[in-house]
């Protein structure tokens, strides 16, 4: 991952409590909604913390980060899969997942041989 991808976890993260680039809510499956107490913004804001979380973590420990991120990812495309018209988002978060993926090997394999 980019010096960019890396900080745009954060950033993303970050925007789930303003709103700025989208309106995130509506970014969220009704049946998951259903799901979690509160409102489609509360649950928001529980996305924004992980999503920071895991931006930190994937630049303090890309070994242990980038799996986190890839997993959240696919708990993403979960998500878009089941709203009508998110599929272009999906396939770009799947490429977001091969990314993390492959971020998390190579930090596997260069960690060993140190």
């Amino acid at each position: 991952m980019t010096w960019f991808a890396k900080r745009a976890v954060v950033l993303f993260g970050l925007d789930k409590f303003t709103n700025l680039l989208v309106d995130w809510p509506s970014y969220l499956a009704p049946w998951i909604n259903g799901l979690v107490p509160g409102s489609a913004q509360a649950s928001m804001y529980a996305v924004g913390v992980i999503e920071i979380v895991a931006g930190v973590a994937v630049a303090l420990a890309p070994r242990f980060g980038s799996w986190l991120v890839a997993g959240w990812l696919a708990g993403i495309i979960v998500n878009l899969l089941t709203i009508p018209g998110h599929y272009d988002i999906a396939l770009r978060d799947f490429g977001l997942l091969l990314g993390a993926v492959a971020l998390a090997r190579l930090a596997e394999r260069y960690h060993s041989k140190q």
